[in-house]
C-alpha cells in the first residue's frame, strides 16, 4: 500500500506508485542509527523541506529479543503513522503527515517509509533551556512551558499512549515565541516506537515520567516547578495527588535515578 497527500503529491514531478520510489530518493542523510535497519533523509521539493524516513525488516532475531524482554517490536513506519494520525485526533501538536507505504508480508522483511513535513524555525526544549540556569527565564514563560509539557503528557497517557522516549529534547517549540499563551506551539516528535494501549500500564506511565523528569534535571527547575507540572498532569488539587499518587511518584523517581546513575537515556 500506498499514500500520498494531494499537497505532496502535487510537488512531486512523477508519483510513487510503490515503496521503492521511495527508497530510491536522495538526500542528506539526517540519522542512521547502528543495527537499526532505518534511515532518516531530509530531501526538498521545489524549495519545501520533508523528513523520509526508511526502515528494513528488522529480522527475526530482533523480533523475538523484543518479545523475549516483554516489548512490542517495532516493525516499520506503521507505528509513526498511527502515532501521528492518532495525536492529530487528540489535539496534541506534532509532526505533519505527507506520505507512508509498506510493501511485504513477513513482518521480519518488510520494508516502509513515512513522509513528514520539516517544521521550520523550531528548537528542542532541551536547547532552549540549556541556559536557564544561568540566565532564569521569565518566570511566566517557565510556567506556560511546564504547563504545556505536562498538559500534553497527560492528554497522551489518559489515552492509552506512551512515548517510551519522552525527553524534553522531542519537543520542537516554534521560534520566535512571544511568552503568550496564544502563540505558543509545541511539536511532540520521535514517534517510531510510541505504543498504543486500551488503557496506560503503569509501568509504561512511570517510564515515561521518569525519562521526562530525567531529562529535565539540568535545567534549573526547582521543587515548585515539579509541583506545577504534578498538578497540571493529575488535573487534581495537590494535596490530593500527594495522598494518593505516593507509590506512581515514588516509582518515577526510581527510574529518574536509574537513568541519572547510567548517565544516559535507554529509551
Amino acid at each position: 500500500m500506498i499514500w500520498l497527500s494531494p499537497g505532496f503529491l502535487r510537488q512531486l514531478e512523477r508519483p510513487w506508485r510503490c515503496v521503492a520510489d521511495a527508497f530510491s530518493v536522495e538526500g542528506e542523510i539526517y540519522r542512521e542509527p547502528a543495527n537499526a535497519r532505518r534511515r532518516t533523509l531530509r530531501f526538498e521539493l521545489k524549495g519545501k523541506g520533508y523528513f523520509l524516513k526508511l526502515h528494513w525488516g528488522v529480522g527475526w532475531k530482533e523480533i523475538f529479543k523484543n518479545l523475549a524482554n516483554g516489548r512490542l517490536p517495532v516493525l516499520g513506519a506503521q507505528n509513526e503513522w498511527r502515532a501521528i494520525r492518532r495525536l492529530e485526533r487528540l489535539g496534541v501538536e506534532t509532526m505533519v503527515l505527507e506520505a507512508f507505504g509498506r510493501e511485504g508480508g513477513n513482518p521480519a522483511r518488510q520494508r516502509s517509509f513515512v513522509v513528514t513535513r520539516e517544521l521550520k524555525n523550531c528548537t528542542s526544549l532541551e536547547s532552549y533551556c540549556a541556559d536557564w540556569p544561568n540566565r532564569p527565564p521569565v518566570p511566566m514563560r517557565k510556567w506556560r512551558l511546564i504547563r504545556r509539557v505536562a498538559e500534553m503528557t497527560r492528554k497522551i497517557h489518559e489515552n492509552g499512549l506512551n512515548h517510551r522516549d519522552l525527553y524534553i529534547c522531542h519537543f520542537l517549540l516554534q521560534q520566535p515565541w512571544s511568552g503568550r499563551e496564544a502563540d505558543l506551539h509545541l511539536y511532540l516528535i520521535d514517534l517510531h516506537r510510541m505504543q498504543q494501549h486500551c488503557r496506560l500500564p503503569r509501568r509504561w506511565q512511570v517510564k515515561d515520567l521518569g525519562s521526562l523528569w530525567f531529562s529535565a534535571l539540568e535545567i534549573g527547575l526547582t521543587r515548585r516547578d515539579l509541583l506545577r507540572f504534578l498538578r497540571t498532569y493529575f488535573n487534581r488539587p495537590l494535596r490530593e495527588i500527594l495522598a494518593k499518587e505516593g507509590r506512581l511518584l515514588a516509582a518515577a523517581e526510581g527510574r529518574m535515578r536509574a537513568l541519572q546513575k547510567k548517565g544516559i537515556p535507554d529509551g
